[in-house]
């Protein structure tokens, strides 16, 4: 079995989702007692959400680095960014590093292709519905991208880092999601991606008619392939 790094604490609520969908699917792979062999480097999300804040995206790269060097070191034979939005940073990371990271967009397309998505919603903070280096990649494969109008990118956004980041959940704020859910399945969406590691905490598939494509989910799901491969 490979050794998984898991760069997380951003937020820790949904890395802990990580840190249980993997072991609970090495589990359910090799039976017995087994479970995954995991670096976990948990940082400071205080000091990454300032960077994101004041545009300083090549610092926030540099820490993030430095954690994937120590991941390396340590054993990790690929590394997992627990996060959707920090894969702004993604290529920064991979040249500091030799071991691969996957992708959590790479990981998200491949199971759109697999349910045959050529039109997708896409929920997330402001950072990764407004910017190009996730929308791209899942563009660059062929499938259109959807995202709400800028009033519903900005409450989102608000709902993801004033609740979901603290463990927060609020049956008004699942509703706002939905609406936003239903209004993009208007404009031709036949999937939604829960774009952001925490949304799954609120939204679930037995919430939506379309079918939900939860980050978090999918990316542990690679993770615990590549580990067993």
């Amino acid at each position: 079995m490979k050794t998984i790094g898991l760069l997380g604490g951003m937020s820790w609520e949904s890395t802990i989702t990580y840190y249980q969908q993997i072991n609970k699917q090495i589990n359910e792979a090799l039976g017995g007692l087994h479970s995954a062999q995991i670096l976990l480097a948990s940082l400071d999300f205080e000091a990454i959400e300032a960077c994101q804040k004041n545009n300083e995206w090549e610092k926030s790269g540099e820490i993030l680095a430095g954690y994937a060097q120590s991941l390396e070191r340590a054993g990790a034979d690929f590394l997992l960014i627990c996060t959707n939005t920090m894969h702004k940073v993604a290529p920064q990371i991979q040249q500091a590093i030799s071991i691969p990271i996957i992708h959590i967009a790479d990981a998200t397309v491949t199971d759109l292709q697999a349910k045959q998505i050529k039109k997708v919603a896409l929920l997330g903070t402001t950072y990764t519905m407004t910017q190009d280096f996730y929308k791209q990649r899942v563009i660059d494969q062929g499938i259109d991208v959807l995202i709400p109008d800028e009033a519903a990118v900005s409450e989102l956004n608000r709902i993801i880092f004033d609740e979901l980041c603290h463990g927060v959940i609020k049956e008004t704020s699942k509703a706002t999601f939905l609406h936003a859910i239903q209004d993009l399945q208007k404009h031709g969406a036949e999937g939604v991606i829960l774009g952001c590691t925490e949304i799954g905490l609120l939204i679930e598939q037995s919430d939506v008619d379309l079918p939900v494509f939860d980050t978090t989910l999918i990316h542990a799901k690679a993770a615990v392939e590549l580990a067993l491969s």
